[in-house]
């Protein structure tokens, strides 16, 4: 993973392969971000110029190359798009500059050292380039030039991420610098290893594997980790994941991470599908629905990511993590269209669509997350087709049993820069699930679909507790070219959030 470093040198006499600098789009044509002082000095105060004469306007994830001037050590200048240039005495917006540095970092793929000179006004600047920098620069290419165990991953080209990024107006002994920076890569670092899950085939990720990987994360970082075999569930009644998962030869897992803090005056628990393959079950996807259905674990990666790094961060609040893993097969032991689940609740379902299977997986972690009495819940899930029609493929659903909650979560969300918009639980949709043979069905009214998932899942969440589900089918994984810092496959969304919540839970802000 690429190094970030603070540094308060000069950028003329830093040794790097480029500097990079930001310029943003004004009213009369390019602007030079601040930052970038010296090397417009450098420039004779032209270099505005000199980039729209090369084409540069400034739009965000603009990527421009020139040579560096005279003087410099560094021979390359990357000036990359900021977007519309803020108004007077107003700062560069965080996820602009996030943004900035991830498509300044992809830019310089085989560099081994740049410098970024962005705009830094305060340590959540340094922060924001870090993360960027560090998620920009990800890579994942385990399966390629038969080097599965090659820890130096290469793009396409043979060329390795860029291995060091300095931080120009980073302050080394500022204790909030070094904590920006800190928090940067315990963040990235767990999304990038979530991407690394959601990217991973689903021949090398089953529910097994899946469980495998959470474990030796938990035991490295301190994170309490209980593993719920076919057996165990079998015992325990889990008739929602062992449904889903009795079509596979791969059985089902329930994974719970247990991070405890001893001045924790909150608890939050986590709810992650991960489906790590998803034909449809019986009622099988048709073609070209199934080639991406690896990324059916996103919501599963993203709680257990997002549980590392608030380990990795000492945050003070008990934050607990279920994991809900199954693979859905059609075999002659798949649960059918017609059956009848038991579901750990006790509630009865009638499955009238195998591949509304993630709601299933979700009720029985809803309750026995709820059986815990936590503060509040959140789930997240790559849940529905409907929400990708309602909300396209960068943004994220959020539902909750409370509109202050739901809010909050969306507040969140979008302070951390991963777009999502607030939907409703519509009460007169609850009436399609009624079943004639069980409590409820899985499926109910064909539109709405995704407000019916949220619908069914709260019928599994504990009285009197606050939830959130967060519908992240389209965002989760990106079938169209990199952009910003989320690159093409899995992209870890709802990591950043998550952790949000955490330190909101934590600070007594989240309500």
């Amino acid at each position: 993973m690429t190094a970030l470093t603070l540094s308060t040198a000069a950028a003329p006499g830093l040794r790097a392969d480029a500097i990079v600098i930001g310029v943003a789009k004004g009213a009369k044509g390019p602007v030079v971000a601040p930052g970038a002082e010296a090397v417009d000095k450098a420039y004779d105060g032209r270099l505005a110029g000199v980039l729209e004469t090369l084409g540069a306007a400034g739009a965000e994830g603009e990527v421009t190359k020139l040579p560096a001037p005279s003087g410099f050590k560094a021979p390359l200048v990357v000036a990359v798009g900021l977007g519309s240039e803020p108004e007077k005495d107003s700062a560069y917006d965080a996820e602009a500059l996030r943004k900035a540095a991830g498509a300044a970092a992809r830019a310089l793929t085989g560099a081994k050292k740049a410098a970024f000179a962005l705009p830094v006004g305060d340590a959540s600047d340094i922060g924001a380039i870090g993360e960027g920098v560090l998620l920009g620069a990800y890579s994942f290419d385990a399966y390629k030039n038969n080097a599965p165990s090659n820890s130096a991953a290469k793009d396409k080209n043979g060329k390795a991420p860029l291995a060091e990024a300095s931080l120009l107006g980073g302050k080394p002994r500022d204790k909030e610098h070094k904590a920006a920076v800190d928090r940067a890569i315990a963040v990235a670092e767990e999304l990038n290893r979530a991407r690394d899950l959601i990217n991973t085939p689903p021949n090398d990720l089953d529910p097994e594997a899946f469980a495998a990987v959470a474990t030796a994360a938990a035991k490295e970082h301190g994170i309490k980790v209980q593993v719920l075999d076919v057996k165990a569930l079998e015992k325990g009644g889990y008739g929602g994941i062992l449904g889903v998962g009795a079509g596979s030869a791969a059985g089902p897992r329930l994974v719970k991470l247990s991070y405890t803090s001893s001045k924790a005056k909150k608890h939050l628990a986590l709810v992650g599908k991960g489906i790590t393959y998803d034909s449809g079950g019986i009622s099988l996807k048709p073609a070209g629905h199934n080639e991406t259905m690896k990324c059916d674990m996103s919501g599963a990666a993203a709680v257990f990511a997002a549980v590392v790094a608030v380990a990795r961060l000492g945050l003070e609040v008990n934050v607990t993590g279920w994991l809900a893993l199954a693979e859905n097969m059609p075999s002659g032991s798949a649960t059918r269209p017609g059956d009848v689940l038991r579901m750990y609740s006790g509630k009865t379902v009638e499955v009238l669509n195998t591949d509304a299977e993630g709601r299933l997986v979700l009720a029985d972690a809803l309750w026995a997350a709820s059986a815990e009495k936590p503060d509040a819940i959140v789930d997240v899930a790559t849940l529905t087709g409907a929400m990708m029609l309602a909300l396209g493929s960068r943004t994220f659903g959020i539902m909750a049993n409370d509109d202050a909650f739901r809010s909050a979560v969306h507040e969140a969300a979008e302070e951390v820069g991963e777009p999502a918009w607030p939907m409703p639980l519509p009460e007169h949709l609850r009436k399609g699930m009624d079943s004639p043979t069980a409590d409820i069905a899985n499926m109910g009214e064909r539109m709405g679909g995704g407000l019916v998932a949220g619908l069914f899942l709260r019928e599994f969440v504990g009285e009197g507790i606050t939830w959130a589900h967060l519908d992240i089918a389209g965002p989760a994984f990106n079938e169209g070219g990199p952009f910003g810092y989320t690159p093409k496959g899995g992209t870890g969304t709802a990591v950043r959030t998550l952790v949000r919540l955490a330190e909101l839970s934590a600070s007594g802000d989240l309500g």
